[in-house]
């Protein structure tokens, strides 16, 4: 950690230098939102032709396997993911995060079914997919269903950005969202796909460095922990962690299929380099996520309430709290800019309402303002990843059995009915009985449980009628 420590120690000389210009330490906060969005600006590739703006073309090469890696694992590293990892890890120590990175098996899991659709199927699109077995109708809900995926991306993570400017309610909370929201807006406005994964490998260095630079500070400071301690938090019960754990490995098998960010990079390389980086981000992604919940793991040892990454850094003072907001900016930023990208092609590729740069462009400025409007809803930041989790689990048989022929009636009969099970957690009407394991988050596996098991026979009985009438 020879590099975390020397840029440690350069973040503190600086931050003397800056407060003699007058910047304390929300001027700090806003010169690195603002500085960092500007940089981006000036470095991010400008789209000529739709193909660099959707498809991320560069010299008609598409991304190799390393960029297609770290723009996979950067753009899952939401700001929200990486606030609820150290969550996790102050309510039920290492073992919480090791269950929140369960869901980075939906890399592996993506990775292997594209690869096989695109080998053996010749698909050059989830929708192309979707179209050609169930029809435009299936393509058409698919897409309502993908639609509010990046709604919820958008809200989710610019309210982590206005939480380290103030408390919610307050016009510092509103106004570092709208500003962080438009800088990144300005940056994938000008290369679209481009912009978006060639940003995303600089977000990636930054992350693996201030990520660096926080456990150095957590393990060798004076008031530190010992890698015994942070290996042994935590118990492994359903009590502490393992509901989320098992109900993370179900939703695997649906999830990333809802997500255009990660299914849209599935078709940009050839098939062999695409797999290769969906396995590795798989394994890279669910690590970072770990590692980042020792900040949860330390505030549980020190006995911190609240949220605590924000804790975390005020308890380590301004140089800390700036280093963890810049990552909370990187990773936020990452996922914002893709979630713009993913849409425009959505409504204009996959959906054919306009292959052109200015309704690309337009499209992405319909999605930032719609998916801000929640942010004064006052939303639940952790329900954007398990509830609309639970509403795709129809998506299950859909793509486990994609080789499997099946009636369009399968589509719908297994999409709506995860659709059902979700709301059954929104409105907590499961019933009790159903439920065999006990602490919080036992209905969120069990209601995936059950659900995935009725979608699947559902996705089936139309199957099989056809099979005892011919």
């Amino acid at each position: 950690m020879a590099l975390s420590s020397i840029l440690l120690s350069e973040i503190r000389g600086l931050i003397p230098a800056l407060e003699v210009w007058g910047l304390g330490a929300s001027g700090l906060q806003w010169a690195l939102i603002i500085g960092s969005s500007l940089i981006l600006f000036l470095v991010s590739p400008l789209a000529k032709n739709t193909n660099q703006f959707f498809k991320a073309e560069h010299k008609r090469k598409a991304p190799n396997g390393f960029m297609l890696m770290g723009s996979l694992v950067i753009s899952w590293i939401f700001a929200k993911s990486i606030t609820n990892a150290a969550n996790l890890g102050l309510d039920y120590g290492i073992v919480g995060g090791i269950a929140y990175a369960a869901y980075y098996l939906s890399f592996a899991v993506a990775g292997i079914i594209i690869y096989k659709m695109r080998t053996q199927g010749k698909f050059t699109s989830i929708h192309h997919f979707l179209s050609s077995k169930f029809g435009r109708s299936a393509v058409a809900v698919f897409s309502i269903l993908i639609a509010f995926r990046l709604f919820n991306e958008v809200w989710s993570n610019t309210m982590v950005i206005g939480s380290y400017f103030g408390d919610i309610g307050s016009s510092a909370y509103y106004w570092s969202i709208l500003v962080f929201t438009f800088l990144t807006l300005a940056y994938v406005i000008k290369g679209g796909m481009s912009s978006s994964i060639f940003t995303d490998v600089v977000q990636m260095g930054l992350f693996s460095i201030l990520l660096l630079v926080i456990l150095e500070v957590i393990f060798n400071s004076e008031a530190s922990v010992t890698v015994h301690e942070v290996a042994f938090s935590g118990s492994w019960t359903f009590d502490m962690g393992l509901n989320l754990l098992f109900a993370a490995v179900l939703q695997s098998l649906s999830y990333p299929f809802h997500d255009p960010v990660l299914t849209d990079r599935g078709f940009l390389s050839s098939p062999k380099t695409t797999l290769k980086s969906f396995l590795w981000a798989a394994v890279i992604g669910a690590g970072c996520i770990i590692l980042f919940s020792i900040i949860g793991v330390y505030a549980q040892a020190k006995g911190m309430q609240g949220q605590a990454a924000v804790e975390v850094g005020k308890a380590f003072g301004v140089c800390i709290l700036l280093v963890i907001n810049f990552i909370m900016i990187t990773s936020a930023a990452s996922t914002l800019d893709s979630t713009f990208s993913s849409f425009s092609k959505l409504v204009a590729i996959d959906l054919k309402l306009g292959n052109t740069l200015k309704f690309g462009r337009w499209s992405m400025v319909v999605i930032a303002v719609l998916g801000t409007i929640p942010v004064f809803l006052n939303a639940e930041i952790l329900s954007a990843t398990t509830i609309s989790g639970t509403m795709v689990i129809g998506l299950t048989p859909i793509f486990l059995f994609w080789k499997d022929k099946a009636p369009k009636i399968s589509f719908h009969l297994s999409v709506f009915c995860g659709i059902v099970f979700g709301f059954l957690l929104v409105f907590n009407l499961f019933p009790y009985q159903l439920i065999f394991t006990s602490g919080k988050y036992a209905d969120l596996l069990w209601i995936n449980f059950w659900g995935i098991l009725s979608c699947i026979i559902l996705y089936f009985v139309p199957v099989w009628i056809k099979k005892r009438a011919i």
